[in-house]
């Protein structure tokens, strides 16, 4: 029923992780594809640790230079599927992501808002037309 510490810690070290899909995309400044990990005895591998070795795999000077995000795991374990990011320096990166990935990243800060000021403002918007809009708060 228990699996012995050694074994366990042997299968606990394992992934392998290969790139589909891999394209160049000169325009956002970075590389893009879609990453497959083979994790077997293992529920799922950690972002920080595949960050770590997809900069390895592409010899990337600054590991947040790498984003990785969306991963699903397969039906039964075993395996995940994500979505990578790899850009050419962090200036594109915080350029052309979103800024939800950033503040994941740690490259940014997140703001702080009340629920409360969030619905009052969302309520004076509604009263005004057009430009008007966006000279609000």
């Amino acid at each position: 029923f228990f699996r012995d510490a050694k074994e366990f810690k042997m299968t606990n070290t394992s992934c392998t992780i290969r790139t589909r899909k891999f394209m160049t995309n000169p325009l956002l400044q970075r590389r893009q594809f879609i990453l497959d990990v083979l994790h077997p005895g293992r529920a799922n591998v950690a972002k920080a640790e595949l960050q770590e070795k997809l900069a390895k795999m592409y010899n990337v000077s600054d590991e947040k230079c790498v984003s990785i995000f969306g991963f699903r795991t397969a039906f039964g374990g075993g395996k995940s599927t994500g979505f990578g990011l790899i850009y050419n320096d962090l200036e594109a990166m915080k350029k052309f992501e979103p800024k939800h990935r950033l503040i994941r990243a740690g490259l940014q800060t997140a703001v702080q808002k009340s629920r409360k000021n969030i619905k009052e403002k969302k309520n004076r918007v509604k009263k005004l037309r057009g430009g008007a809009k966006n000279k609000v708060m």
